[in-house]
């Protein structure tokens, strides 16, 4: 017997609203940073593979003992990853809110392993990635009802 109402029970019963929020602006503007922010470690990557001594401190002086050839390429492939991720989140993609969480918690932590070259984007990478992560781990499900028109 098919039933119509349990696809709401089961919502309900997980604590989800199946009405749209405020919070669906909250999960576009994460879509929003994490683009931007991809632009940005992309350029800060081009930075790092182009001038070794833009940075406060040399590689010795990091959290990890690495070059700034080798961040450089990570920055740009983070940054690559998150356009990708923010542009699918705001497209209001299911998959893309747990891509999402990942990409901000490995950009917060690579952001934290390399506060000593950059520190103040350091900060305010990481700030706004776990604005991100909250966003979505909280009210991620209600894109999909906005997405669905309700």
């Amino acid at each position: 017997m098919v039933h119509t109402q349990e696809p709401a029970v089961r919502t309900a019963e997980r604590g989800e609203s199946e009405t749209v929020t405020g919070w669906v602006g909250w999960i576009l503007f994460a879509g929003v940073i994490m683009f931007t922010g991809g632009i940005f470690n992309v350029i800060e990557g081009l930075v790092a593979l182009m001038r070794d001594d833009f940075y406060l401190v040399g590689s010795s002086g990091l959290v990890v003992n690495v070059d700034y050839t080798a961040y450089g390429w990570v920055l740009l492939a983070i940054g690559a990853l998150l356009v990708f991720g923010g542009y699918s989140l705001m497209t209001g993609q299911t998959w893309a809110r747990v891509l999402a969480v990942i990409l901000a918690v490995i950009n917060a932590t690579l952001h934290m392993l390399f506060m000593p070259a950059y520190p103040i984007w350091s900060v305010i990478a990481i700030t706004l990635d776990v604005f991100v992560i909250y966003a979505l781990v909280v009210h991620g499900g209600e894109m999909k009802y906005y997405k669905e028109g309700r």
